[in-house]
């Protein structure tokens, strides 16, 4: 299976909760808590879409290996003088 979250990802998440409720202790529930929460936020939604960003990487790559694929199937193809029109050969 593979892994969701990198070490980068995880000790960013870790860190950011840590600093958070540290931030509860020492501020208190004063205004300056919208702040820290807003700091907290920002950290998920970077986190979030580094893992977009990598999730839709993986899919073009792969699309990108069938498309290689296919071109060198053609490539074969015309290398052998065959068209590729002509349709797969019978065995």
């Amino acid at each position: 299976m593979q892994r969701t979250l990198d070490a980068a990802s995880l000790l960013t998440i870790i860190l950011t909760c840590a600093l958070f409720v540290a931030a509860l202790f020492v501020k208190g529930w004063t205004h300056d808590l919208l702040l820290e929460a807003g700091v907290f936020l920002v950290s998920v939604k970077l986190i979030l879409a580094g893992y977009k960003s990598n999730a839709t990487t993986g899919t073009m790559l792969a699309r990108l290996e069938r498309i290689e694929q296919a071109l060198g199937a053609l490539e074969s193809r015309s290398a052998s003088g065959r068209s590729p029109a002509d349709g797969p050969t019978r065995s």
